[in-house]
């Protein structure tokens, strides 16, 4: 399910407003894999028609208004570098000023190995902004997990929301199972970093089919600020 599917099934009809478009990354690194980082950049905006791999705007659910934000996993994975991370920043600094709540689904294979440490440096630059939103507003962050959600993304805010709600056997993890496999040399447990597995032992609040999430969302907000 796109990011853009998800924006529709959660706002109120016509109430979603997209902000922060034409934001570009640079390639301060000049870096250089199978291909020069500015050549893929090129080519997936072009098969994609995305400018990044993050998508924010604000809107409404069941007239409630809110800022939303959600990754576009189809742009090289949902990776986060600084143009995902500035745009996630930018939506919580928004939820202070206007004191709204935030929510954020996220589906990201982590942190965008072509902006090296200026990528890792976004999970704290997000995380400082969410601290904000807590305490300067006193805004719920409801974070909302989708298959997958891994890496510098899962190692961040993914699971700081003040409610964690995850579609149902989403991968959630910092590594994927076949690596700390490959690691440790042992077979990990059953279901290990599914969304079972983590509302099992406390790491999410609730698992939501596609369907349910609006009003499972709608319902905790209510209870988190009516």
């Amino acid at each position: 399910m796109s990011g853009e599917a998800w924006v529709e099934l959660l706002c109120d009809p016509g109430s979603f407003v997209e902000l922060d478009t034409g934001i570009i990354s640079k390639d301060p690194l000049s870096f250089t894999d199978s291909k020069r980082y500015p050549d893929r950049l090129v080519a997936t905006r072009k098969k994609t028609g995305l400018d990044d791999a993050m998508l924010v705007g604000e809107g409404t659910l069941l007239g409630r208004p809110l800022q939303l934000g959600t990754f576009l996993f189809r742009f090289m994975g949902g990776s986060m570098g600084s143009v995902v991370g500035e745009k996630i920043t930018r939506m919580f600094e928004r939820g202070v000023e206007k004191k709204q709540p935030v929510i954020l689904l996220s589906a990201s294979g982590g942190a965008r190995m072509q902006e090296g440490a200026l990528s890792l440096m976004q999970m704290a630059k997000t995380v400082g902004a969410l601290r904000r939103l807590r305490e300067e507003a006193n805004m719920p962050f409801v974070s909302v997990l989708l298959n997958p959600t891994t890496g510098g993304v899962a190692a961040s805010f993914a699971l700081l929301g003040d409610i964690n709600i995850a579609e149902p056997r989403a991968l959630i993890g910092f590594a994927g199972p076949r690596v700390i496999e490959n690691t440790i040399r042992q077979k990990l447990p059953e279901g290990f970093q599914r969304a079972e597995f983590l509302l099992d032992h406390g790491m999410i609040d609730v698992i939501a089919e596609r369907h349910q999430m609006r009003a499972t969302i709608a319902r905790f907000l209510s209870h988190l600020l009516d």
